[in-house]
């Protein structure tokens, strides 16, 4: 039972015992053992992910977007240009960066921080960081066979018709919508983004952090 003079947000749920139950290419799951408010323990299961990088990028009218097919809904999801940041220490720009050349075909020359989103944090510790990109200049796509990347339809969509899509129920993923709608306050004067050093706070490191000292380097998909 909680205690009548515990102030509500000052609980220190420390972590005193924690097991791993699953180690795949592009995550891991562990269960922690947490002291709760009243002092009994209680076991929470926890999705390790390399965190992500997603990219606005936007020519001054339109947004380069993909569709691609996600097998956990079963369906083609129209999304940003996007990717894990699973190779070992690359800072999230450099990661942005590849994913823009490799998913849409894209260098940009001007770069920022739209929004930090953490997308499920009921049981995942996925972040995900979207940048602005602009001033672009298309380069040559790397060529893509096998996996979902070589379905994937690339399309320049108007920025005003991306924002409705979200209202339509057209464009569902999460990190899509909230790029999609902080470009769209940004591109109207309505808010600023950030410069692409501020810190991103929630980028996971448990997943990370065990891959590289097991010696999954550089790629810590390789297992």
């Amino acid at each position: 039972m909680v205690s009548k003079t515990h102030v509500p947000g000052s609980h220190d749920f420390t972590v005193t015992d924690t097991e791993l139950l699953l180690e795949s290419p592009i995550l891991g799951v562990r269960r922690d053992t947490v002291l709760m408010p009243g002092g009994a323990t209680a076991k929470r299961e926890v999705v390790e992910h390399f965190g992500a990088v997603a990219v606005v990028a936007f020519d001054g009218d339109n947004i380069a977007m993909v569709k691609q097919y996600r097998r956990s809904v079963g369906d083609h999801l129209w999304e940003l240009p996007a990717g894990l940041l699973d190779i070992a220490d690359e800072d999230e720009l450099t990661g942005a960066q590849r994913e823009l050349v490799e998913e849409a075909g894209l260098e940009a020359q001007t770069w920022s921080v739209l929004t930090d989103l953490i997308t499920s944090p009921g049981f995942c510790d996925e972040a995900v960081r979207v940048f602005l990109a602009q001033d672009l200049k298309k380069v040559e796509r790397p060529e893509v066979s096998g996996d979902e990347e070589a379905d994937m339809i690339n399309q320049w969509i108007p920025l005003k018709d991306a924002v409705g899509m979200v209202f339509s129920g057209e464009l569902v993923n999460s990190i899509a919508i909230a790029g999609v709608m902080a470009a769209d306050a940004v591109v109207a004067g309505r808010a600023q983004a950030r410069p692409v050093n501020a810190p991103f706070a929630y980028r996971p490191t448990a997943l990370a952090q065990r891959r590289k000292a097991n010696g999954i380097v550089p790629d810590m998909k390789k297992l």
